[in-house]
């Protein structure tokens, strides 16, 4: 039987050939969905830009621990979220998604690289996807690998990813 961390470094493994694939594409990637990227990914992503190299054994274990420890400080100050329905999306898939708040998408993926309230940049951030997005969100913030995430008050209200071939 695999253990935990060989599962998710192999998960991780084929997510980073499916994006090297994808960037071979003629066609960008674009796709709006209510699952964004996941703290794994965006982390590995900044560590191995940061680094030049994928984390160690115990760069990784420190990480998770860290990561552990703020998901459970945030649900034991907000019994409500870690009695929701959709908590497993935030505690054990650790991904961000639609319905979840703003602290709860900066403790998963950290501060965004970008962020606007202005419905002109929303607008080309949002590209195709705009027409759904319209009228429901009033901020965005961005993240590596083209990941856009919508705001309406302190909720999530749609995700979006757009990577040029």
């Amino acid at each position: 039987m695999l253990g935990r961390v060989t599962v998710r470094m192999l998960a991780l493994a084929c997510a980073v050939a499916a994006l090297a694939a994808c960037a071979t594409m003629r066609e960008p990637l674009q796709q709006r969905t209510t699952q964004g990227p996941t703290a794994e990914e965006m982390w590995l992503y900044r560590v191995i830009l940061t680094n030049g190299r994928q984390p160690n054994f115990e760069e990784r274990r420190h990480w998770e621990d860290d990561i552990d420890e703020r998901i459970a400080r945030y649900l034991r100050a907000h019994p409500k979220a870690a009695n929701s329905l959709d908590v497993s999306t935030f505690k054990f898939y650790r991904r961000a998604a639609v319905g979840q708040s703003k602290e709860q998408v900066t403790i998963l993926l950290g501060a965004p690289q970008a962020s606007t309230t202005d419905p002109a940049e929303i607008e080309k951030l949002a590209r195709k996807y705009w027409p759904d997005i319209k009228g429901r969100a009033e901020e965005a913030w961005s993240y590596p690998l083209g990941w856009h995430v919508y705001f309406a008050d302190s909720r999530v209200v749609d995700i979006t990813q757009y990577l040029p071939r």
